[in-house]
């Protein structure tokens, strides 16, 4: 897990016990609140597939199409799942350039496959509910087609975060500076008022360029330690070996 503020690095001194994790911060980011917002700040955008929701492209769909994962990354089209996150082409067309070679496959299959794949992350949907129930504004910060609907059908992930910023909507991806500051402009905050959540580090790097707070997503309980440690209130602060975090074993090293 890693968590990135600009410009100073540090990094919890591994032991035995525990992993080391990297923690990115110039100094602890005070966060506060309109008197006239009931919500609380920052504002948390979450990614989706890969942090709150498992992703069946890796393992569930090559195993549909009956291939290795390699297989199904060489014979695909190489940008047709990108227009059709960013919404510029439908999901008849995604069907007819699927693959390089044009093949028909079963097209309604495949949405089951990912139906069936869908499943909250271990212990992310607790994480979500509690800062729920603590008054924080979340929201879907996504690279995701209108299939993010079969996801909201089955996991009512809205109970705990808004479908705000979605690829298909916006026309718009992540590591693009222009989707982050478009968020910007919508929440209307200053970008040090966000913490951007996301299991891929570019996207993570792209949101700390434009001065947001970035984490990098592993697992929901180091998630809740780095949120922990920004002063969000997500419950009691331990690790997996139940050990305490000592902010006072914070050693500087350079960002890569």
């Amino acid at each position: 897990m890693a968590l990135f503020l600009r410009p100073t690095v540090f990094s919890l001194r591994p032991t035995p016990t525990s992993k080391s994790v990297k923690v990115a911060y110039s100094m602890k980011p005070s966060f506060t609140s309109s008197s006239s917002d009931k919500s609380k700040l920052p504002i948390l955008l979450f990614d989706v597939m890969g942090t709150i929701v498992h992703d069946p492209f890796y393992e569930d769909v090559p195993a549909f199409f009956r291939m290795t994962l390699q297989e199904l990354i060489e014979c695909k089209h190489p940008t047709a799942w990108i227009q059709f996150e960013e919404g510029r082409i439908n999901e008849m067309e995604l069907a007819g350039k699927f693959f390089k070679d044009g093949r028909s496959f079963d097209m309604e299959g495949l949405k089951e496959c990912m139906r069936r794949g869908y499943s909250y992350i271990d212990g992310v949907e607790e994480l979500l509910s509690c800062l729920k129930r603590n008054n924080y504004q979340m929201h879907a910060f996504t690279n995701y087609p209108i299939w993010y609907t079969m996801i909201e059908d089955k996991l009512k992930i809205s109970t705990y975060l808004s479908w705000t910023f979605c690829s298909c909507i916006t026309g718009k991806r992540k590591p693009a500076a222009d989707f982050y500051w478009e968020a910007l402009r919508h929440l209307e905050v200053e970008p040090a008022s966000c913490v951007f959540i996301d299991d891929r580090m570019s996207n993570v790097e792209a949101a700390v360029n434009v001065g947001m707070v970035g984490v990098h997503f592993k697992d929901s309980a180091s998630l809740q330690h780095d949120l922990s440690i920004l002063g969000i209130e997500v419950g009691s602060l331990t690790d997996k070996s139940d050990r305490k975090l000592d902010p006072t074993i914070l050693t500087k090293e350079i960002f890569p």
